[in-house]
């Protein structure tokens, strides 16, 4: 009877383990910042969407000198997409083609004039840069 009591606690632990491994874990979080809450990288760097992207559309809007100056979020390539967080395709800097994530739609960058956690020098960048707000 112990036996079997502990087969079934183990199988129960092992089925849960497999369940969390399946949840996707969201790539961003929330921070606060002088522009208010934000949408931040799991480093702490605050990202970015660009007016020129369409929400939806399967690519990034965003390449050759651009990517460069605004390197995406890239996604795994095993990224599980949930709730408001979806990935599109990118060409990164070196011409390597690459998933990206985009919140509520849009992609969602970085910018490499940001050298700290808390920076928000992109915001407003030539009228089509912007933070993303919660």
């Amino acid at each position: 009877m112990k036996r079997a009591i502990l087969i079934l606690a183990a199988a129960i632990l092992a089925s849960g383990a497999a369940l969390g491994a399946a949840t996707a874990a969201e790539p961003a979080m929330k921070a606060d910042s002088s522009l208010g809450k934000i949408l931040v990288d799991t480093n702490s760097m605050t990202l970015y969407t660009f007016d020129n992207d369409q929400k939806g559309e399967a690519a990034s809007a965003c390449t050759g000198k651009c990517i460069a100056a605004w390197p995406p979020l890239v996604a795994p390539a095993d990224a599980k997409t949930e709730g408001e967080w979806s990935t599109v395709n990118v060409v990164d800097k070196d011409g390597k083609a690459e998933q990206m994530w985009a919140y509520n739609g849009a992609p969602v960058y970085h910018f490499i004039k940001d050298a700290k956690p808390g920076d928000v020098n992109g915001e407003g960048v030539m009228g089509l840069w912007h933070v993303v707000k919660e």
